[in-house]
């Protein structure tokens, strides 16, 4: 069987897939994946092959003017366009495809999917967007929050006709150009009704929803990387320091200074992660290191606490390993990340995307706190690790057994 595996997006949105490739050809399955540009090195590491799709991710990160919601539109329009001008090389002969990633993008697969023939799945990594009775959704990007009092069900629809808004004229265009019918309901579209929800139970458990979906577990690999020489020996240098990175995100503004003098008032030494922000040391003392790309599975045991951005996967990895964690949430589902770590008890989340010294500092108090380790080494031993191929198999079973897309 001969599976696609598409998303849009950065390294966060390419592991997890990793991962499913990975089990996927353990189980039979030939496999390769529809990614921006930057991911070929990685993938070319287990031997995945790459259809390179869009522009650089790390590219744009680094654009000194953030789009505004004037570009909205444009943005979307292009989107759109790209996975329906670059995806089908990659679907042609494929016998299923399984998407990540931004809506937009989304909506597009399943279309070239369905102009091909063949199933489609579509993959979550945070419950809350996932339509529920139960609780409400994030507020729709580029628009003013609904009025006070607006009930659960409005809001979700809301969201929905935001959706259209902004994806149904250029994602119809597209369609018509293909010979396929326009999509009215996107959500319903992209999402389908039986999506997967690839995360952990314990890190963010499936709430009850409208939709049929399937909470597979995340999906990571076992990192074999090992540790560089040097960091090796900044570890074995003193106590436990703290790890503070920001992943693929724009950093706050002055995020290693306010970091730096953070942990040093708590009398810590610091690991500093430059990430795509390319963040760099305040100074050259010897409390301090800098590093690259680096296996975080191997660190986090090691570390007193991992100060991060909330992604998904960095919030997984840190509870795997039983570190205590600051989530400081800048976009998307980071600020639910932050509340989860928070209501585990198995760190602390600051308040907004911007930290000072003294936020930061409050908020490492708790997280190195004896009371919070203990409680993070607990839920290291809950967090389940076989997410990828729960996932691998749910998906070969199903298309199989000739049930087609969800």
């Amino acid at each position: 069987m001969r599976v696609l595996l598409s998303t849009s997006g950065s390294r966060g949105d390419v592991e997890p897939l990793l991962a499913l490739a990975v089990r996927l050809r353990e189980a039979g399955a030939e496999v390769r994946m529809c990614a921006p540009p930057d991911e070929g090195e990685r993938l070319a590491g287990f031997g995945v092959p790459l259809v390179p799709v869009g522009e650089s991710t790390r590219a744009m990160t680094h654009e000194k003017k953030r789009p505004s919601p004037k570009d909205g539109p444009r943005l979307s329009a292009e989107a759109i366009a790209t996975q329906f001008e670059q995806v089908p090389a990659g679907a042609e002969g494929c016998d299923v495809v399984v998407a990540t990633g931004m809506l937009a993008a989304a909506v597009a697969v399943r279309s070239v999917a369905e102009k091909l023939g063949i199933p489609y799945f579509y993959a979550f990594h945070c419950p809350v967007y996932l339509p529920s009775p139960h609780y409400p959704p994030p507020p729709p990007l580029g628009e003013p929050p609904a009025p006070a009092g607006t009930d659960i069900r409005s809001l979700w629809a809301r969201n929905s006709q935001s959706a259209y808004r902004r994806f149904g004229e250029p994602l119809n265009g597209q369609r018509a150009k293909i010979g396929l019918p326009p999509v009215e309901d996107i959500f319903s579209y992209g999402y389908t009704d039986h999506p997967l929800l690839a995360a952990d139970p314990v890190v963010a458990p499936l709430l009850p929803t409208d939709l049929d979906a399937v909470q597979t577990g995340a999906w990571t690999l076992p990192d074999e990387r090992p540790l560089s020489p040097e960091l090796e020996a900044f570890l074995a240098a003193g106590e436990p320091p703290v790890y503070v990175g920001f992943g693929s995100m724009r950093a706050p503004e002055d995020a290693a200074k306010v970091a730096v003098e953070a942990v040093r008032a708590q009398g810590r030494r610091m690991i500093l992660s430059r990430g795509w922000a390319d963040l760099t040391l305040i100074d050259d003392q010897a409390d301090c290191f800098a590093v690259g790309e680096v296996n975080h599975q191997a660190l986090f045991g090691r570390v007193a606490a991992v100060v991060h951005h909330g992604g998904v996967g960095t919030t997984t990895a840190a509870a795997r390993a039983g570190a205590p964690q600051v989530v400081v949430p800048q976009i998307a589902d980071q600020p639910y990340f932050a509340g989860r770590v928070a209501e585990l008890g198995v760190g602390a989340a600051h308040d907004g995307p911007t930290p000072t010294v003294d936020s930061l500092s409050a908020a490492l108090v708790t997280a190195l706190s004896p009371e919070t380790r203990a409680r993070a080494a607990e839920v290291a031993g809950m967090i389940r690790a076989d997410g990828a191929a729960v996932a691998a198999k749910l998906v070969l079973e199903t298309v199989s057994s000739g049930r087609g897309t969800p």
